[in-house]
Formats: structure tokens, C-alpha cells, sequence
């Protein structure tokens, strides 16, 4: 039997002391009570007494009992002696305000009231976390866990896990950290097919999710040298806070039913963040004409283009709309995720980047975390190369569909002169204005107290007013779902 590993220190007796159970008894007791032996922990065998405590067996035996009787620990016949539950001291709980610290220096961008809450803008007031029977998220860009094929991506990891267990893997990635060849080329065929984008696996940098791609921008295209980006308002949150902590100026361009105003950015831009294909939260696509005009606008100023890809491969209506990146791929960073394709606990998503900037881009990457975890890239590798993201996408393009259908048609039949559906033929939410002055945000926490999150079109503003409005994800709630909520949220417009 493994005996447990003890590293508490403890300050043996001196030989001789009488005191020396009483000694042992305190040490061992004030180790439960401050939690640095927690619950579950086990003590060591009172056969080991001698040498990691200084007394004899008996002597440890007898502390042992002691402790039991004090309901600080439990026995186990033929296991061992273990901290009880609930045995440590409870800790006071913070009261929310900030702490005092000695140290002046602590980059105050991160205690900002604002950026803290656009990096936690998909929590809602009053959520605790935990899953609630009947409850219905309404949350957009959410992922319906259930119907990944779980089974098949076990099976892709295992297979990896295995090569990896007979050629283990160097200290650094074989591929100079920018991410797994095999990935690469399995995420150049999947983009070509889906989004249009021909490259290679040379101009693709593998990162932990969209989130680290867009700090790895901010890194490399603001500098020190404060540059203008250009955001979209209303726009995605914690895209902005990348940015902003990497010292840009950011200016707030509005977006109507053709996607980003071009005319409205300023002739000083540098970077300019859009979602063109499906804008979040609005839905709108970046119509023909302002895809062109805002490329010729970079050329011009010299400005380069970040495009949000989130869930591109969900098309609804129409002929397949090509990305960004296809269009003009010298100024473009394409960010893509795996996140709303499979699942978002995975963390991998990836830049295709113009090869001008590969090198600053890796460096960046090396300087956080070296590269993403190599069994993981190996197991998507393998998942996307053997064909389950294909047939995985279009399994859900069905179900979204079928979502998004039933929702528009509660909307227009059910909510005349309330809600107006904005136009969108993409993704996994839709957005509707609120019509009669009735406030969004109390609707949003009314349902909240009726175990349904949705968000407001508030939630997503940056400078410029918010339109009244509410945001409608379908991406994990059936059709029983949404009519549940929209019921409630009937009744209550009705009030």
C-alpha cells in the first residue's frame, strides 16, 4: 500500500518530555484547524511515528484517538487515519470591497469595475454557477454539450495519447511552438471548405481559444506606441479589454443592418475589430460594399483588419458567405475558435496570420504559455482529419436551424409591435429590438428569478447608446425551452 506523503513540519520533542502526546496533539490539531491538513488528507501509518514525529507508536496511536474523539479526524479499519470533513476553521467571507495592499504598484487597469465586468459579461446577477433542474439559457454563443459526439473525441485523445505514451513528445513543441503541423494542415482544409480561406499551415498560429488570440494581437499590433483600434459598439466585451490592457486608444465605430459603418472610422485608425460575417451581438453581415470599402480603407491608412470568425460555420439562408480573410489576406487576421464547433472546455482556437507577422505573433505566444497542450492538439488533429467536425457541424447546422426557425416564428406570431427580429442569416442567436418602452433589463431580470438567463443588447454596448433590445441564443435550449421563456416573457410584457 502507498503510504501518504506528509510534509507538514512538525517540531519533534525534546527526548524525554512527558508532554510530548500533548505537543503532537496541538501541532496536528491547529494543521486541521487552519486547513493546511484538509479534509480527505491522510496521516501518516503510527507505525512511522518514530521517525516523522519523534515518539513512539503508542504515543501516536493514543493522539490519534484523541483527534477522533474531537471529531477532527476518522478511521478507517485497514486504510488509515484521515482529516474529517469539515473539521478546518470556516474562512470569513469577503465582504467584495477591494483590499489594501502594500504594494503601490499593482497595474490598476485589472481593478476597473468595467474591465472586470466585460471579461465576466456572461454571468448573470445572482448566478451561482450551478445548473438548476428546468432551467433555460437563453445566453447566446452557449453550446448544447449533449449532442457532441463524446464518444468519437475519447476515442481520437485515446489514439493520441497512445502514439504520445510509445514517441513522448520533446520539452518544446517539434513545430517551434507555433502549434501542431498535423493540426495546422487539419484546421487549412477545414477553413478552405467552410470559410473560404485558402493558406497554408505555415500562416497558422494554434492558441488557448479566441480570447488568447485576441491578446496576442493586442501584444503585437499596439505596442507601446498607443494605437487606435477600432471597435465595433455594440460589440463583444472582452474583446475590447484585450486591447485596452495592451495600452490602445479605443474608438467606438456603430453598426447597422450592413454590418460596420466604414464612414465612420476615424482617418487615424491602426487596428479595426469586426465580426463581418455574423456581427455579435446584432447578427448583421458586412454587406459586399463595406467588405470592399473596408479594405480599401486599411490599404489607405495603412490599418490592419481583425476578424472575429466565432461561429462562421453556421449559415442558415442564402449561398455560403466567404470570410474576411479570403478577401485580401496581407491585412487580415483571421481569428477562429473551436469553441462553438465542438466544445468550449477544449480552449483551442487559432489565427491565420499574414506570414509578415508569424514571428512576432509565436514569440508572443512563447512569452505566455509556450504552446497548448500537445495530446490536445493531437486528439482535435485526429477528430478533425478523421471527419467528425464535418459531420458534427452539419448535424448542428440541422438542429440550429430547426431552433432558429421555430424561435422567429414565436417572435413574429406571438410579439407583433413588441419585438422586431433583426435580420441575420447566421450563427446561433438572434437579436430582437423591444418595441413599447418596456425595459430590458428588468425583463432580463425578471426572467432570471424564473430560472431563465437571457442578456440584454445593453449588455454589449461600449460608448454609444444601447438600442432596447434582447438577445436570443438558441445554441443549448431545444424548442420547449424557448417556449418556455417566451411565455414567461410574454406574461410579462402583458403586465
Amino acid at each position: 500500500m502507498t503510504e501518504p506523503v506528509f510534509e507538514i513540519e512538525i517540531a519533534k520533542p525534546a527526548r524525554g518530555t512527558r508532554d510530548a502526546a500533548s505537543l503532537l496533539h496541538q501541532q496536528l490539531k491547529t494543521a486541521i484547524l487552519d486547513g493546511r491538513l484538509c479534509a480527505g488528507a491522510q496521516l501518516p501509518p503510527s507505525r512511522r511515528a518514530s521517525r516523522i514525529f519523534g515518539v513512539s507508536r503508542n504515543t501516536a496511536i493514543a493522539v490519534y484517538e484523541r483527534l477522533w474523539h474531537e471529531g477532527h479526524v476518522v478511521m478507517r479499519r485497514g486504510s488509515g487515519t484521515y482529516v474529517a470533513k469539515g473539521a478546518a476553521r470556516p474562512r470569513p467571507a469577503s465582504a467584495g470591497a477591494p483590499l489594501r495592499t502594500p504594494y503601490p504598484h499593482l497595474n490598476d487597469f485589472w481593478l476597473q469595475p468595467q474591465v472586470r465586468e466585460a471579461l465576466g459579461f456572461w454571468r448573470m446577477a445572482g448566478e451561482d454557477g450551478a445548473t438548476r433542474r428546468g432551467e433555460v439559457d437563453l445566453r447566446p454563443a452557449v453550446v448544447d454539450l449533449r449532442l457532441f459526439p463524446h464518444e468519437a473525441f475519447r476515442r481520437a485523445m485515446a489514439r493520441q495519447l497512445l502514439r504520445l505514451e510509445r514517441t513522448p513528445a520533446r520539452l518544446l513543441s517539434p513545430e517551434g511552438d507555433q502549434g501542431s503541423h498535423r493540426l495546422r494542415a487539419a484546421i487549412t482544409r477545414h477553413i478552405a471548405v467552410t470559410r473560404a480561406i485558402v493558406t497554408r499551415p505555415e500562416e497558422i498560429l494554434v492558441t488557448a481559444g479566441a480570447q488568447q488570440a485576441f491578446d496576442l494581437l493586442a501584444r503585437t499590433l499596439v505596442g507601446g506606441h498607443g494605437a487606435v483600434v477600432a471597435v465595433e459598439d455594440p460589440g463583444y466585451p472582452p474583446m475590447r479589454v484585450a486591447f485596452a490592457a495592451a495600452g490602445a486608444r479605443l474608438v467606438s465605430v456603430p453598426v447597422d443592418a450592413e454590418g460596420l459603418i466604414v464612414e465612420a472610422l476615424p482617418a487615424e485608425t491602426n487596428v479595426i475589430c469586426l465580426c463581418p460575417s455574423h456581427q455579435f451581438p446584432l447578427g448583421a453581415a458586412l454587406s459586399a460594399e463595406r467588405r470592399q470599402g473596408l479594405i480599401r480603407f486599411a490599404r489607405r491608412h495603412q490599418a490592419v483588419i481583425v476578424e472575429d470568425d466565432y461561429d462562421g460555420e453556421f449559415r442558415y439562408e442564402e449561398g455560403p458567405l466567404a470570410a474576411l480573410k479570403a478577401q485580401d489576406s496581407e491585412i487580415v487576421f483571421h481569428v477562429g475558435t473551436f469553441s462553438k464547433s465542438m466544445l468550449p472546455s477544449l480552449r483551442v482556437g487559432f489565427i491565420v496570420t499574414p506570414l509578415w507577422a508569424r514571428a512576432a505573433l509565436v514569440a508572443a505566444k512563447n512569452c505566455t504559455d509556450w504552446h497548448v497542450s500537445a495530446p490536445l492538439q493531437a486528439g482535435v488533429a485526429s477528430f478533425i482529419h478523421d471527419g467528425h467536425l464535418t459531420r458534427h457541424v452539419r448535424k448542428m447546422r440541422q438542429v440550429y436551424s430547426r431552433r432558429r426557425a421555430h424561435l422567429m416564428k414565436r417572435l413574429r406570431e406571438d410579439f407583433p409591435g413588441l419585438l422586431a427580429p433583426m435580420p441575420s442569416t447566421y450563427g446561433m442567436h438572434v437579436t430582437a429590438e423591444l418595441n413599447g418602452g418596456a425595459d430590458p433589463e428588468a425583463l432580463a431580470d425578471m426572467l432570471m428569478r424564473h430560472n431563465v438567463r437571457i442578456h440584454s443588447l445593453g449588455r454589449y454596448a461600449f460608448e454609444r447608446p444601447a438600442t432596447a433590445g434582447l438577445v436570443f441564443g438558441y445554441g443549448v435550449t431545444d424548442e420547449a425551452g424557448l417556449d418556455r421563456a417566451l411565455n414567461l416573457l410574454r406574461k410579462a410584457l402583458d403586465r
